[in-house]
């Protein structure tokens, strides 16, 4: 009960900051992290549960299901719809370039894993997290295209990866005995069953909470405990019928936004809350139990392969990316750069520790010590980078290369006049 004490202290302290934070030269991921290691073993060791508890991991899964659910039902497609090509360029051209660079530079520089493990690490080191670089993209002087579009990409990018980091997870840690078209195949169906289960308990919800509110046997407070609880369900249920809970939960969001079109955003505002104590919750944890462990395993090596996993594998691909958007070098830059390694890709790496054993604990020290160089590194650069580049924005965009950030600009100004 004292962990549990020291815990909601913690989350109730650093929330009390939540708008203080926004002027100093941190950020709340970076605070519950500093909390976490001082609390913890490694300084105070007032806080130290067992990481082998199952409500950890278990705490883990429900908030990445609910992030997943949240970041898929409130996708705000009348923006997306006007400014939509390069959200799309960043998750057609830039996701897939990133996963498959990330793997060849795992193999090149992290010498003893094999193929399987580095392209483990690319699908994990992959999805982008805007909460550490929130002073980007709620910072008015950057262009809203790009606020936009490094949102709409961290919001869907890793539910798009779950079923890769799936496929690969499965061949690290398969039977040897298993052919690799055996493992490939029984993927496949893990990630398959959960779309399905997902599509049906979405789009089930969707049609109920419409008809709900129709006939008025419930109100939008009423709709927003469904919507929790169909997050909850579809994970726990393609869970059970052995599919995959994240993808479920992924496209049980997408599903419910179909149906109920911009409405879907309300719907799940508790399931996003609520993933965001666990969020906050994790990161603490995350700082008490498994960083200094973790530095175990760091190295020169491991130093060279966070620092290029965070320009080259993130940057170039952006930059591929975005050939013909008519955006300047210093804005593609700015986009690179903005990928900060997040949640998610501690979540899929801790999940996966807990899942499949011992097989995998060095790629998850691996993805700690690339996750702790990237709170440090976007927190202390997003306030000053968003200044920098809404500066030179302001001054060098007056040129028909710009126009496209321009027109989005008075369209979103334009929307809110009225």
């Amino acid at each position: 009960m004292l962990e549990l004490a020291i815990l909601g202290a913690v989350v109730a302290t650093v929330s009390l900051l939540r708008r203080r934070i926004v002027d100093w030269p941190v950020t709340s991921p970076m605070l519950f992290i500093g909390a976490g290691i001082l609390l913890g073993p490694g300084v105070l060791d007032v806080f130290s549960p067992d990481i082998a508890d199952e409500s950890i991991s278990l705490t883990a899964e429900l908030t990445l299901a609910l992030l997943l659910f949240s970041d898929a039902a409130r996708i705000d497609t009348t923006s997306l719809r006007k400014s939509y090509a390069l959200p799309v360029r960043l998750l057609a051209i830039g996701l897939p370039l990133t996963i498959a660079l990330g793997t060849v530079v795992t193999a090149l520089v992290l010498t003893d894993v094999t193929w399987a493990e580095a392209a483990l690490l690319g699908a994990i080191l992959a999805p982008t997290d805007a909460a550490l670089g929130r002073a980007v993209v709620s910072n008015e002087k950057v262009p809203v295209l790009i606020r936009q579009s490094l949102n709409v990409e961290s919001g869907l990018n890793d539910g798009l990866v779950v079923p890769v980091v799936a496929v690969f997870a499965l061949l690290v840690s398969g039977d040897e005995a298993e052919g690799f078209g055996t493992l490939v195949v029984d993927a496949f169906i893990e990630v398959g069953l959960g779309a399905a289960i997902g599509s049906i308990i979405g789009g089930l919800l969707g049609w109920g909470t419409t008809r709900a509110l129709t006939d008025r046997w419930t109100d939008n407070e009423g709709v927003r405990l469904v919507a929790f609880g169909s997050a909850i369900c579809g994970f726990a249920f393609a869970e059970v019928a052995g599919g995959n809970g994240f993808i479920a939960a992924f496209i049980a969001g997408l599903a419910l936004h179909i149906v109920t079109k911009d409405q879907a955003c309300y719907r799940a505002e508790l399931a996003e809350e609520v993933g965001e104590i666990g969020a906050a919750s994790t990161l603490f944890i995350f700082g008490a139990l498994l960083i200094v462990p973790a530095l175990e395993a760091f190295s020169i090596r491991v130093a060279i392969y966070a620092v290029l996993t965070l320009t080259v594998v993130r940057m170039l691909p952006v930059y591929i990316a975005t050939i013909g958007s008519k955006l300047q070098v210093p804005s593609r830059l700015f986009l690179g750069w903005f990928g900060p390694r997040g949640l998610a890709s501690m979540l899929f790496g801790l999940l996966i520790v807990a899942k499949r054993g011992d097989a995998v604990d060095g790629v998850f020290a691996v993805v700690t010590c690339v996750h702790l160089v990237s709170v440090v590194l976007h927190g202390l650069s997003a306030g000053p980078g968003a200044e920098w580049f809404g500066n030179w924005f302001k001054d060098h965009c007056d040129d028909d290369s710009c126009e496209s950030m321009e027109m989005t600009e008075l369209r979103v100004r334009g929307e809110r006049s009225t």
